[in-house]
Order: structure tokens, then sequence, then C-alpha cells
């Protein structure tokens, strides 16, 4: 059997959870802020490195854009972590760090968690799957521009403003949290404003250079690393499969905070980044979507359409 088609379902991942003793339940939900802290400054020592290396205008800083980039959209899984509140122990340091990542990638951190916790409910659900309301690529031409990454940027920035000022409803949002998603919403447009008028007063580049390219050119790696996740799986209820999980490097991991271990991600949301390897070591005679890669997968993908 190929490695991304289903058996019938008979184990449920819900089996999995229930299998699991007290012990192992209390070790793999357990958080920490040493574990988050520590991850965190390898993450951020990364992006404050190159992003030195770029302002400092050293040999072949053009060169170190690209990898530069890719640190900091890669942020992008440090705020999905934080949507769960289990990269740290301490729930203030979840909340700034969500602020933060989400500023960086143009998503407000109170409507994505809402956002995400829905895709969480419905995975791979046509109906009720926000993450499935822009189709997937079906077509070559529409698998390019998907990696573009423009229509995510359409589509952040349309957000943006829509939760601002347009009285956007999502059916995920309750109404009671509309007032404070409204409001941060409008704070961070007004700190873009601030960001992009202190560049024009003080005649300065730097926020071309170390935000808007960087994050422009890094964009399409995390779209090849986010259409791994769910893609080819299918539409059903059971996250051993409709989740893929996706062997790769050491160093992919890191930078995306062990999310590449998402079928075991899904199965239990509330086990921190730290503690995913261990779930895996226990899951993975259960996988049945997996990968060898990120290369691999998209070879698939491209083949398929």
């Amino acid at each position: 059997m190929n490695k991304d088609q289903s058996p019938k379902a008979e184990f449920d991942h819900r089996d999995i959870i229930r299998g699991l003793g007290d012990e192992d339940r209390k070790f793999l939900r357990e958080k920490s802020d040493r574990a988050g802290l520590i991850h965190l400054a390898g993450h951020m020592g990364l992006i404050v490195a190159s992003a030195a290396y770029v302002a400092a205008g050293l040999p072949f800083w053009q060169l170190v854009m690209l990898p530069y980039g890719i640190f900091l959209i890669f942020l992008f899984t440090l705020l999905h972590e934080c949507m769960h509140d289990t990269p740290f122990k301490a729930l203030w340091l979840n909340r700034v760090m969500a602020v933060v990542c989400g500023f960086v990638v143009l998503l407000p951190p109170t409507w994505f968690r809402y956002f995400h916790l829905a895709h969480h409910r419905h995975t791979h659900d046509p109906e009720n799957d926000p993450e499935l309301a822009s189709p997937k690529p079906e077509t070559r031409g529409e698998y390019l521009i998907y990696l573009s990454g423009i229509p995510n940027w359409i589509s952040n920035i349309k957000n943006l403003f829509g939760l601002a000022f347009g009285g956007k409803k999502d059916g995920f949002v309750p109404a009671r949290a509309m007032a404070g998603i409204r409001l941060e919403a409008r704070v961070f447009i007004v700190a873009y404003a601030g960001l992009v008028l202190a560049s024009i007063l003080y005649s300065s580049m730097l926020i071309l250079w170390l935000w808007v390219v960087p994050v422009l050119l890094g964009q399409p790696f995390l779209r090849l690393y986010l259409l791994a996740e769910h893609g080819l799986c299918p539409n059903v209820a059971n996250m051993l499969d409709n989740t893929r999980t996706t062997y790769t490097t050491r160093f992919v991991r890191f930078i995306a905070w062990n999310m590449p271990y998402h079928t075991e991600h899904h199965t239990y949301p509330v086990v921190p980044f730290h503690k995913l390897p261990e779930l895996h070591k226990l899951m993975r005679q259960h996988l049945r979507q997996t990968e060898d890669g990120y290369t691999a997968f998209h070879r698939k993908y491209v083949g398929r359409i």
C-alpha cells in the first residue's frame, strides 16, 4: 500500500489517546518554559544574526536574504503552536509571542486562534474546516500561484482590514469576541502605518530589507511546508487519515517547531512541541499518511494534478 493511501478506518486517532496510561498522559502534556525559551532563543538567534548581516551590508548579503526570510516567515509555526498555549508553561509568554509572530505574518492572533481551533474541530471537512475555504491547487498553474504566496498575502490583508473596519464575521468566531478582535486588528494596522511613516520620515529602507522582502522570499517555502500537512489526504474525520506526518531533517523540524509531526499534533493537540517526538514513538506504527521528505510529497502532488 502506498503511504498516502488510507486503509479502511478501523482504528481511530481517539483510540490512541484512550490507550495511553495516566503517566504517559501526564508526561506528554507537560509544558516547559525552559524548553520553549531555549528553542525560541535558537530560532530568534538565527533571525537576529541574519538580520544583522543584511543590515550591515556584509559581502553577499543579498544571498543571506533567502534563509533570513525563511527563518522569519517560519515564525508562523510558533504562532500556530501558541494558539494551543503549549510552547511555554507561562500563559503570558504564549500570548506575547502570539502577538509578535502574528504581527510579522499579518495574522491577528485572537482571530487566528478561533480560526485554527475550528480547523482542529473540523479537520479536512469541506463544509466546516476554514482552511478549506480557499481550495487547494488543482492545476500546475494554480500550484505555482499558490507557492508564490501572493493569494495568501492578499487574503491576510483583506482579512485584517475586514476585521478592523468592514464588519467581517466568521461563523467560527463567537459574537462576544468580535470587539477584541476588531481592536486588535486596528492596533496592528496603526502599528504597520507607524512603521511606514517612520521609514518615510527618516528616509530608511530598513523595513523593506529587514521585513517586507525577506517574508516575500520566504513565503513560498512556508507554502511548500503547509501543503504537505493535509494535501492529498481524504476528507474523513479520522486524524490518522486526514493529516500527514512528514519525515524530514532535524533543522526543518527545528524551524517548524516539530510540526512536521503533524498527525501526532492533530491526534493530541495539547502535547507541546518538545514532546511530539515522544508521542511520535508511541504512534509511529499506527501512522497512515506519511512521506519521506517534502520533495517526495511535492513530486507526488504535481504528478497528481
